[in-house]
């Protein structure tokens, strides 16, 4: 078993429980759930956490170089390690991201736009629910509803921020400072996108003219050598056959 195989093994059911993880916080978030009434909810939670840290030790594990794997993946182990910050176990759905650029990055250019409309929506969804879950049972704060906290989430990764709703809590600002910048980056993504493809566009129309004006040069060359020949073939008709009369009259005197 490689380290590549068991990746390619694991991406299916580790995207599975990044779903499930995310449809369970997201009731216990949404409805806000006291614990007893949330009691399988966090059961799937912790079964998504589970298959998570399985897949990690299987990684670490395989792993060519495992002390050079480990420092380089230390992010997942403090995502592992931090079950208990709700917020952060949003960062688990980084495996979900992950597999979809997977899958979307061997892809055609004009998907790519697709996969980041995509990322987009999911980073707005968790920062949503991250914000709601730290901000809805707080005093004073203007975060009550998942609808409040999308607006916010919009407001916040668009860079507009109308003030409407903004977080109170120490853990809702580190929230949202996550949310801008991701927000940059995907902005940027998005904007170097849609770059790319009009240049492509304009790249491939004026391919398609140029191409259109070599063809049509090439055939008034071509029309114009034929004429030529033409040309030189009935001259040389009309030599050959005042030779051939020439000859004829000799013949006679």
């Amino acid at each position: 078993m490689t380290l590549e195989r068991w990746r390619r093994l694991t991406e299916w059911p580790t995207l599975a429980a990044a779903l499930v993880f995310l449809g369970a916080y997201s009731v216990q978030v949404i409805a806000n759930l006291r614990d007893e009434e949330g009691v399988w909810a966090e059961a799937l939670v912790w079964a998504a956490w589970a298959v998570f840290l399985v897949d990690y030790a299987g990684q670490l594990v395989l792993a060519p170089q495992r002390g050079r794997w480990f420092v380089r993946n230390l992010h997942e182990l403090a995502i592992l390690a931090l079950p208990a910050l709700r917020p952060l176990r949003l960062l688990r759905l980084v495996t979900f991201l992950r597999v979809v650029h997977n899958k979307a990055g061997a892809a055609l250019r004009r998907r790519l736009l697709l996969y980041v409309v995509g990322s987009a929506a999911t980073i707005i969804y968790c920062a949503a629910l991250a914000a709601e879950d730290v901000e809805q049972n707080e005093p004073g704060a203007n975060i009550h509803s998942f609808g409040d906290a999308i607006w916010w989430a919009l407001e916040t990764i668009t860079t507009v921020g109308y003030g409407d709703h903004y977080p109170v809590t120490v853990a809702g600002r580190f929230v949202a400072a996550g949310l801008m910048i991701a927000g940059i980056a995907v902005l940027g993504v998005v904007t170097a996108s849609i770059a790319a493809w009009l240049v492509e566009s304009v790249s491939a129309q004026t391919a398609a003219e140029v191409e259109a004006e070599v063809e049509a040069e090439v055939e008034a060359i071509d029309e114009s050598l034929e004429a030529r020949v033409q040309a030189l073939t009935d001259q040389v008709a009309r030599l050959t056959a005042a030779l051939e009369e020439r000859q004829r009259n000799s013949e006679r005197a």
